[in-house]
């Protein structure tokens, strides 16, 4: 009986339900084919870092989520929240009750920076601190010390910027979007005036986006400082910026000058570019941190035409009592599934999984796709190719009939053994319940939503409408 059809569907579990997760089961939805979407989430909650990462003075790009809830709609895909892979079920469970599983669960931990002091108190991933104030249960009940002045973020990629802008809005500005309740109390209360940017590269290599520097311009009261030197190109990075060639480059450029010349207006909080140092130590002790060393960098050309950074002889130190750093993400090897640690990636070829990165062999009906597949690059809308590559991969294979053959391929199934286990999974039509009381508890307070910071809040909820 061939898979596909109304009498034997294709089973396909998707892990992770972030953009990644989602433009995948859309892609499989739209096949002609009859395919089963069974997609699950460690959280109750499904968007991934949509939710959890997502600025929340960034709410249109939020709005992409209704783009997947038209995916949710379909007949043929079920949300299972509140199910952790590798915990309550397995690879081996899934391999008994799918053709093909894919992953699709990030990059879930920051890169660290291997200084001497990195471990003191005060210093944090940036990734806890968003985490933090967008209400993930895992991080809700962390605290940050924002009775500091002087805080230090470490990067130039959008994350960098966001924890910028968070560090800096006013109560009034947070205050209409939808960050936890407990993040704003405790916002309105810093006494954080001054924020240094430290970027080990120039201002012509800046990973932000035009419009996310032009934002920290634009704030209600918080200055961006552009030291001369530091805003100074080097010759390579003239030539760079006159080819014209990155027109992202060359519009980072103009505004971090423009940004340069209005200098200091006043404002209460000063946010402080430096470009071209790297940390090279956090100074403190284990009641917290009080500066950061950092080296002077200058740019050479590479012999493969890239400009890169390198150390020179020239250091300085920064006062600081809190550090962000934003150097880059990682994955994190899942049970049962191979990993290349050196990437911090799940090794595969378009998409399939292999044993091995290079020269390994295909693991049958296991996929991969979104940043645990190619690394932490691109925007929400980069995961969408790259999940389309990835399901014709696993299409071919359904031709070729080079799937799993599960023992018990029904829903059914899959859920009699979730109760079995006295697992609490929850269903879409349960999450959209809860996306109503946050709705509702947000409009009381004038806010887009309240969002629920803990999974047993979100049960007890559940279980009040039943």
């Amino acid at each position: 009986m061939p898979l596909g059809t109304q009498n034997q569907p294709l089973r396909v579990a998707i892990i992770g339900s972030g953009p990644s997760g989602f433009y995948a089961a859309e892609h499989l939805l739209k096949q002609d084919k009859v395919i089963e979407v069974d997609m699950y989430d460690r959280l109750p909650t499904p968007y991934g870092l949509v939710r959890g990462g997502v600025a929340p003075d960034h709410q249109k790009i939020k709005s992409v989520t209704k783009v997947y809830d038209k995916t949710a709609s379909n007949p043929q895909f079920r949300f299972y929240g509140n199910v952790e892979f590798g915990k309550d079920v397995t690879h081996a469970d899934l391999a008994q009750h799918y053709h093909a599983i894919v992953y699709a669960v990030g990059a879930q931990t920051d890169r660290k920076m291997d200084i001497p002091g990195e471990d003191l108190p005060g210093s944090y991933p940036a990734t806890e601190f968003v985490a933090w104030y967008n209400a993930h249960p895992d991080y809700r009940d962390y605290h940050f010390d924002l009775t500091q002045e002087s805080v230090a973020v470490v990067g130039l990629g959008n994350v960098a910027m966001d924890v910028i802008r968070i560090l800096a809005r006013t109560p009034g500005e947070l205050g209409k979007t939808d960050i936890a309740d407990y993040a704003l109390e405790a916002l309105k209360n810093s006494n954080v005036k001054t924020i240094y940017v430290l970027g080990r590269r120039g201002p012509a290599q800046s990973a932000f986006t035009n419009p996310e520097i032009k934002e920290l311009g634009e704030m209600e009261d918080a200055d961006v400082i552009v030291p001369p030197d530091d805003i100074a190109l080097d010759p390579f990075s003239q030539e760079y910026i006159d080819s014209g060639i990155d027109k992202v480059a060359v519009k980072n450029v103009q505004i971090l000058r423009e940004l340069a010349e209005r200098g200091d207006t006043g404002k209460k909080i000063k946010i402080v570019m430096r470009f071209l140092v790297s940390p090279v130590e956090l100074i403190g002790d284990e009641n917290g941190l009080r500066a950061v060393k950092v080296v002077k960098n200058e740019l050479y050309k590479s012999d493969d035409g890239s400009l890169r950074p390198r150390a020179t002889d020239q250091f300085e130190t920064l006062p600081i009592g809190l550090i962000f750093r934003s150097v880059g993400y990682r994955g994190q090897a899942l049970p049962d599934v191979p990993f290349y640690d050196r990437w911090g990636t799940i090794p595969n070829d378009k998409g399939r999984v292999m044993t091995e990165q290079k020269g390994g062999e295909q693991v049958i009906g296991d996929y991969v796709v979104g940043w645990i597949k190619r690394g932490p690059s691109g925007i929400i809308g980069t995961n969408k190719p790259d999940s389309v590559e990835t399901m014709n991969m696993l299409l071919e294979d359904l031709d070729a009939g080079k799937l799993l053959t599960p023992v018990t391929a029904s829903r059914d199934a899959i859920e009699n053994l979730l109760k079995e286990r006295k697992i609490r999974y929850v269903t879409f039509d349960e999450w959209k319940y809860l996306d109503e009381l946050e709705v509702q508890r947000g409009a009381a307070l004038g806010r887009p939503r309240l969002k629920f910071s803990r999974i047993a809040d979100m049960l007890q909820a559940l279980a009040a409408r039943s």
